[in-house]
């Protein structure tokens, strides 16, 4: 869930924009980077940015008559590494909030720092885990873009409960509270994301197999296989 405009109070939103902006700034560089010393990224980089964009659009209604919907943003912090996608997920949510009035402005910052900063490092933290413990590209990709999104709606949940803690059990209460309000939906989401990743993915190691290997998600082919 992207909170909406206006929803947190002003010292909480500003306080999140504070902690989410040298990411973004870091992010903002390491795109700058990338394209400068590999211009052939740009393209992988426009698709990492627009899988984002359409899979935090679909906003799929939650048994409490709240909305749920994909990150996206697992796919990218596995191709780029998490500092990109802090500049791209935080586009995407300023797009998103200007275009679709999804999200809003003054919760920009909480929203980018669940969303664009925590989601991608968790995925991409999963990833290398996964890489370590001997699983191929598919399965890391899988658990990237399940444990990315889980991890934004935690934070989400979090941020949510500092702000409007429980009148009687306090900060853990609306923890679990707001967990609740959207696990039901976000874990099948979760999973299914980590699904649709393997099929990008899958396709990506035919269309874009040098630059997959460049990145250093796969090994480079035989001369032979090659020939």
């Amino acid at each position: 869930m992207h909170i909406a405009e206006g929803f947190l109070p002003a010292p909480h939103a500003i306080g999140w924009t504070v902690a989410a902006a040298p990411f973004v700034v870091h992010g903002a560089r390491a795109v700058v980077r990338e394209v400068r010393e590999h211009p052939e990224s740009t393209l992988l980089l426009g698709a990492a940015g627009a899988f984002t964009f359409v899979l935090s659009a679909i906003k799929l209604p939650s048994v409490t008559g709240s909305s749920s919907h994909p990150t996206g943003t697992g796919a990218g912090a596995v191709l780029f590494r998490p500092p990109v996608m802090a500049l791209l997920g935080t586009v995407v949510l300023l797009f998103q909030a200007l275009l679709l009035a999804h999200g809003g402005l003054t919760t920009l910052g909480a929203n980018a720092f669940a969303f664009a900063v925590v989601g991608p490092w968790a995925g991409y933290g999963a990833y290398r885990l996964a890489r370590a413990l001997g699983a191929g590209l598919l399965p890391g990709v899988f658990v990237a873009l399940a444990l990315a999104d889980l991890a934004t709606y935690v934070t989400t949940s979090l941020q949510l409960a500092l702000a409007f803690p429980d009148a009687s059990s306090g900060f853990a209460g609306a923890v679990v509270k707001f967990l609740g309000v959207f696990a039901l939906t976000q874990v099948p989401l979760a999973l299914a994301e980590g699904l649709l990743g393997v099929l990008l993915f899958r396709v990506l190691t035919t269309s874009a197999r040098p630059e997959l290997e460049r990145l250093g998600l796969l090994a480079p082919e035989p001369a032979e296989e090659r020939g």
